[in-house]
């Protein structure tokens, strides 16, 4: 029995054989690969201010409307890991560049929909077409920048992620109230193909082709039972809440999981066999990969409830507009790019883990701000400073939180570590908003909502606390971060 070989530690395995650029050429290159990113998560929630409108206009079912929001963090988190390794064999720009192409064409398309069918099928196609585009995005930042540079460039992305994260909803509902040039809610996403377009053409001009010179090999059976596990756990997950969680949908995530423990050992019995997987289990003997993809994970879980909670309850229970509360998030997106883009240029390389632990204890704090202000007499006076501390831990949290993960994964192995870490973050999000969402409704039904605006946040900020605790598992520093 043969054994993988094991990989080089980072600072020798940056001797791929992809061109690497510098000065302007990889300035817009990264402005790319960052504009891409922000299409892709904000896409992921700018439609749910728009569903009753959707809804009207479209003669949509509550299972269509559903749909909508469920079809593409779905087709989304199932491609991932494949997507990935596909750009390591055919090439990281290929993959990037059709996938951010075919993400103009379904904007279009769903912009253009005449009925919810239309609608729903788009979106699953939309969602299937970023999961192609995303995994390229942090791949190229390991390829292109040397470990000694990428604390910048994940900067700029962490930065770009956290402003995305709270703009969906913010543009959303400036777009469906304002009824752009008649088009209702159209425009959310016509707005991308613009975009997508000049993006497209910057990436085939500044994007160097790069590809594993020993790409992993993606059978049909490996990468089928994958998303098939995955697929089997996200949709319970999605539409669990919306439908009083049934029994198939427990049934659905234990089915998923056991095919993910499957998938695992067949992993490992093909690097045993002496042929490099789609999944290397090598890539998890790296210390700071594994517990850092564990505590973020944990970190990122409370955030997929957190923007669900708090909107919510302004518009049920405080009777806020659907305007108003998009505009509510402004003060949190203001901060976070701040505090992203410190944490991981300065910060994360003279801290290391202990800067998610910082950043977990100022979410904490701000959510702790939130839920004493939603029990005050005038909740909105007091919610644009809690926001404002609640952005500024979410954005060292995230700021930090790719580089220290990913930055001592050899080059090797680094597109296998960049659709794990994407497909756990989405997972990670999925969980929250549907666990959360579930505890506010269930209890804000049987003792009012403010009752299950309170546990909400008191469950977010226990796990916020073990992430921070866990953090304490990873190494102190990881090797050859730096600002750049």
């Amino acid at each position: 029995m043969t054994t993988t070989p094991d990989y080089p530690p980072l600072a020798e395995s940056e001797t791929v054989s992809a061109p690497i650029i510098s000065g302007r050429a990889r300035t817009i290159a990264l402005i790319c690969l960052l504009s891409a990113a922000f299409m892709e998560l904000m896409d992921g929630t700018v439609v749910n201010v728009a569903l009753r409108t959707m809804e009207t206009d479209l003669g949509a079912s509550s299972t269509a409307l559903q749909w909508v929001v469920a079809g593409y963090p779905l087709a989304y988190a199932v491609g991932l890991i494949v997507s990935a390794r596909l750009g390591d064999r055919y090439g990281r720009r290929l993959l990037f560049v059709t996938g951010l192409a075919a993400f103009g064409v379904m904007s279009l398309a769903c912009g253009l929909a005449t009925g919810p069918g239309q609608l729903v099928a788009f979106r699953v196609l939309q969602g299937a077409a970023a999961a192609l585009m995303v995994p390229q995005v942090l791949t190229n930042i390991q390829v292109l920048y040397r470990p000694d540079e990428r604390g910048k460039a994940m900067g700029m992305f962490t930065s770009v992620i956290g402003l995305a994260a709270v703009t969906g909803p913010i543009l959303g509902a400036v777009i469906t109230d304002g009824d752009w040039f008649g088009m209702s809610w159209r425009p959310i996403f016509l707005i991308n193909v613009p975009l997508a377009a000049i993006a497209v053409a910057a990436a085939l001009s500044f994007i160097p082709e790069t590809r594993d010179d020993n790409p992993a090999p993606i059978t049909a059976g490996s990468a089928g039972l994958l998303g098939a596990s995955l697929a089997a756990i996200m949709l319970p997950i999605t539409l669990g809440p919306d439908n009083d969680w049934p029994a198939w949908g427990f049934a659905m995530i234990t089915i998923g999981v056991a095919g993910l423990a499957i998938f695992a050992r067949r992993q490992v019995t093909t690097a045993e066999a002496g042929v490099t997987p789609m999944v290397p289990p090598a890539l998890f003997r790296t210390r700071s990969f594994t517990t850092g993809l564990i505590t973020f994970a944990a970190l990122t879980i409370p955030t997929g409830g957190y923007f669900l909670v708090q909107s919510l309850h302004v518009q049920m229970a405080l009777g806020w507009s659907v305007l108003h509360t998009g505009f509510m998030w402004i003060p949190f997106s203001l901060a976070v790019p701040v505090s992203a883009g410190l944490a991981a240029t300065v910060l994360a390389p003279r801290l290391g883990r202990r800067i998610l632990q910082i950043g977990a204890a100022i979410l904490i704090t701000g959510m702790a701000a939130m839920y004493l202000a939603e029990g005050s007499s005038n909740p909105g006076l007091w919610f644009p400073a809690a926001l404002v501390i609640a952005g500024l831990g979410f954005g060292a949290i995230v700021g930090s939180a790719g580089l220290l993960v990913l930055n001592d994964v050899p080059v090797a192995l680094a597109g296998a570590a960049s659709g794990v870490f994407n497909t756990v973050q989405a997972l990670a999000v999925a969980v929250g908003a549907a666990v959360i969402g579930t505890a506010y409704t269930t209890v804000g039904e049987s003792h009012g909502l403010q009752s299950g605006y309170h546990v909400a946040f008191l469950t977010m900020m226990a796990i916020v606390g073990a992430g921070a605790v866990l953090a304490q598992t990873m190494p102190k520093v990881t090797t050859a971060v730096s600002a750049g």
